[in-house]
């Protein structure tokens, strides 16, 4: 069964990861150069495709009767390509 609370709290747990990446991202971008501009175009390609994966696993989920924990799934699926993408910009 679901727990809102722990839903809740996961999904700020991605507001505030997503905040870091975020940082870190204007910092590469405004570094400028061959870097920022390939740091650019993997921003938008990664949306897309973590899109794409969150649509698949959400009406899946939904498909295979699991509809409460559609929302949770997809909130994990981002905070695990967000800490990617924290680790990777921020070298660790």
């Amino acid at each position: 069964m679901a727990n809102p609370w722990l839903d809740a709290f996961r999904l700020a747990q991605l507001g505030f990861e997503a905040q870091s990446v975020i940082a870190l991202r204007v910092m590469k971008l405004a570094s400028g150069g061959a870097s920022a501009k390939k740091e650019a175009k993997r921003m938008v390609s990664e949306k897309i495709a973590a899109l794409a994966e969150a649509q698949l696993g959400f009406a899946t989920d939904i498909a295979l009767g699991r509809a409460d924990r559609a929302s949770a799934n997809a909130v994990a699926l981002y905070r695990r390509r967000v800490r990617a993408n924290q680790r990777r910009l921020s070298g660790g």
